[in-house]
């Protein structure tokens, strides 16, 4: 486990220009940092996103977009499509809304995408309440807008509840075509130790939301759980080699990276690196024995959201590091992995982008990143000239 308070600025190399050119149609706002890889330009590819969520780009280039309102977008040259049609009704309160998207491996021939998304009781036959579910449905393009068609709700975590926070929420597709979902506590921590209960946990489920039949099944756990003890992990992407990596919020500080093990224990709220807002202990502690360590963690927290391995010839240096990005922190972050180990920390552009809500490499080996505000953005990182 490793932990840094603060740390400097970062670069990249070559792109490629078809993508590229895809993506900008005309410059926008560019801001331009020192890193340990060179200059660094940060370039607005769009703005007037309200609240984006989440980003994942088409096979040719184009960027799907979510917002928390519930409607889903593409991004073309600088342009956002009409919102595409038949997204699911959301409970778009407080943290909630329309949450992750993720393509489907063989998208490109079925045009199969998972939305995760906050859902109100009524739309979901629970008594009382919202909570975080997922639907699977068949994307058809028309020019830079859609629909969506064949739509079901594959997955619902149990007991909704009236809170508005902590709904996770990130969806990524596994090796072998599984979903790893994240799930907050829906503020409510102890949830995150009822291993009866789906809420502050990562949940494993088939393509069509059953369990798959290798899920760890410690005594007493509920079918679907990967592990628990998670807090409100709002970052997941996998591994080259199939391993999950995860990040999530602590409270007042102990903002957590881990790397989830099936049938781990991961410690919230038992143990802890933060304090409660109010300043007051929480838990038993940093240790416990049964309880796993985080690899890295944040004090005082930067609310990290998003997460993917940098995995481009554009920065040689950066392969296999993992990005992510922070809301109260306003920056984009590089953390060094070595092996299972994180060994260092890069962070870039503080202050200056806003509240990043997700980021992702680009198959032209930029990085991808949105803004989480009124007016989002969607933002171009990569070398300076690129």
């Amino acid at each position: 486990m490793f932990r840094l308070m603060h740390l400097p600025h970062v670069r990249l190399a070559p792109a490629v220009a078809a993508l590229a050119g895809l993506m900008i149609a005309s410059p926008g706002l560019a801001q331009t940092v020192e890193s340990s890889a060179g200059p660094l330009t940060a370039t607005v590819v769009a703005e007037g996103l309200s609240h984006p969520w989440a980003l994942a780009q088409l096979p040719d280039g184009r960027m799907l977009i979510t917002e928390r309102s519930g409607n889903l977008v593409v991004v073309n040259a600088g342009a956002i499509g009409a919102p595409i049609a038949g997204t699911p009704d959301v409970y778009n309160q407080g943290q909630g809304g329309l949450l992750d998207i993720a393509l489907a491996p063989d998208f490109a021939e079925s045009g199969r995408i998972y939305l995760s998304f906050a859902e109100r009781a009524a739309d979901a036959g629970q008594p009382r309440g919202q909570g975080t579910a997922v639907m699977s449905a068949r994307l058809v393009l028309e020019g830079d807008s859609g629909r969506l068609e064949d739509q079901k709700v594959i997955f619902r975590m149990n007991n909704f509840t009236g809170t508005n926070r902590h709904f996770g929420s990130r969806i990524v597709v596994g090796q072998d075509g599984n979903l790893f979902v994240t799930l907050g506590e829906r503020g409510d921590s102890a949830r995150a130790q009822d291993m009866t209960d789906l809420a502050g946990a990562v949940v494993r489920i088939a393509p069509n939301g059953s369990v798959p039949a290798d899920n760890p099944k410690p005594a007493g756990w509920a079918p679907e759980l990967w592990s628990k003890g998670h807090r409100n992990p709002q970052g997941a992407t996998l591994r080259a080699d199939g391993q999950l990596f995860t990040v999530e919020h602590g409270a007042r500080g102990g903002d957590e990276v881990n790397n989830p093990q099936p049938g781990a224990n991961y410690g919230w709220p038992v143990i802890t690196y933060g304090v409660d807002y109010s300043g007051a202990p929480i838990g038993v502690g940093t240790e416990k024995a049964g309880l796993e360590q985080p690899l890295f963690y944040w004090d005082p927290s930067i609310s990290p959201s998003g997460l993917d391995f940098y995995d481009s010839a554009l920065i040689p240096g950066w392969n296999g590091d993992l990005l992510t990005g922070g809301l109260s922190g306003q920056v984009l972050v590089r953390l060094d992995v070595e092996g299972d180990e994180i060994v260092g920390e890069e962070r870039l552009f503080v202050g200056q982008l806003g509240r990043v809500r997700d980021v992702k490499t680009g198959a032209d080996g930029a990085i991808y990143l949105i803004t989480d505000q009124d007016n989002g953005q969607l933002i171009r990182v990569a070398p300076e000239g690129e």
